[in-house]
């Protein structure tokens, strides 16, 4: 993977950097489809969704435990009620908690 990431980057830094004009660009274009359209690419494509569609729910609950977790230490919420209130700034408040006029 490492590798074919790293000619994905080399072309795209090529067409979006290069001067050499439409006809190399839709060379390029041409020769990129037909990687894009290749089976046995497309079959990596299908492993790589499957596997991110599998583990996205243990990476949403990991990144919303992160984050209450990172919102208790900061002290955004209380973490002994559970009332959904917030220590957040108001609209009527900047981040040092003074009126903002």
């Amino acid at each position: 993977m490492g590798k074919l990431s790293f000619l994905i980057g080399v072309g795209a830094g090529y067409v979006l950097g290069a001067r050499a004009g439409k006809q190399r660009y839709e060379q390029i274009k041409t020769q990129a489809n037909k990687v894009w359209e290749n089976p046995s690419v497309q079959n990596k494509v299908g492993d790589v969704t499957d596997q991110v569609k599998s583990k996205a729910p243990a990476a949403r609950s990991a990144a919303e435990s992160a984050a209450t977790k990172a919102a208790t230490k900061v002290g955004l919420k209380d973490s002994s009620s559970d009332t959904g209130a917030s220590d957040a700034p108001t609209a009527a408040t900047d981040l040092s908690g003074r009126s903002r006029p």
